[in-house]
């Protein structure tokens, strides 16, 4: 052995090639302060940097999971009436987190429980998601209201303007009738005759109904009211 590594010693000092680990003819390495020096650094190194990446997966995960609870739901609470549903403890102290969190990242006030109640619908009456590529009709009556407006926006998006070329929101006021109070309004893309509700071209929407100075909003028979129905007509050129 000690042949061995002087014959090497002597090959790699007579061609002048140097290796990363040269030793000695005894078999001792030449240089240990610089292999011992290599492994502290790279440890000092490694450990701030597996926390660092474990500091942000935890943060990373914790945000997004919040955001998409956060977006599942706007509260606990909720009424299901068909394909609508309302939080009447919503705008109220009693208020779950969730609810809270939402009136706080949305910057506005809502009805108390004598001003009014919000009923929003994101699906028909099979369950499918409202699209804009197809063709709904929304029949029936509304909950007693002295007032309410209906209008459709994407998912997360801010109401229609006030002023638009296109009937992107309805009232009371506006709807026209049957004999008996009840009505039909065309929800769709193109132009319909009649009452008609304009709504995005593409993508989901959903649709909100606000009813205004409403007996039923601090009332706890809320299960029993009976909503619009929402039906789909067709969908692209059907």
């Amino acid at each position: 052995m000690q042949k061995y590594n002087a014959l090497r010693y002597s090959l790699q000092q007579g061609t002048g090639v140097s290796t990363p680990h040269p030793f000695l003819p005894n078999g001792i390495n030449a240089n240990p302060l610089a292999v011992l020096s290599r492994g502290p650094k790279q440890a000092v190194f490694r450990v701030p940097f597996l926390i660092a990446i474990a500091l942000a997966i935890a943060f990373g995960g914790g945000i997004w999971s919040t955001l998409v609870a956060l977006d599942a739901t706007i509260g606990f609470g909720a009424i299901k009436l068909g394909a609508w549903e309302a939080f009447p403890a919503a705008q109220t102290a009693e208020a779950d987190p969730y609810a809270k969190s939402h009136r706080a990242n949305a910057g506005k006030l809502l009805y108390a429980s004598a001003e009014g109640l919000v009923f929003t619908a994101g699906v028909d009456e099979t369950g499918a998601r409202l699209a804009g590529n197809c063709s709904y009709r929304l029949t029936g009556h509304t909950p007693p209201a002295r007032f309410w407006t209906l209008f459709a926006t994407a998912p997360g998006a801010a109401p229609p303007p006030a002023r638009s070329d296109l009937p992107r929101a309805l009232n009371s006021r506006t709807v026209l009738r049957d004999g008996d109070g009840g009505f039909e309004i065309a929800i769709s893309a193109a132009a319909q005759p009649g009452n008609w509700l304009a709504v995005p071209e593409t993508g989901p929407f959903r649709l909100t109904l606000t009813l205004f100075d409403t007996p039923t909003a601090g009332s706890s028979g809320l299960i029993d009211l009976t909503m619009p129905r929402i039906e789909r007509t067709g969908c692209g050129n059907g």
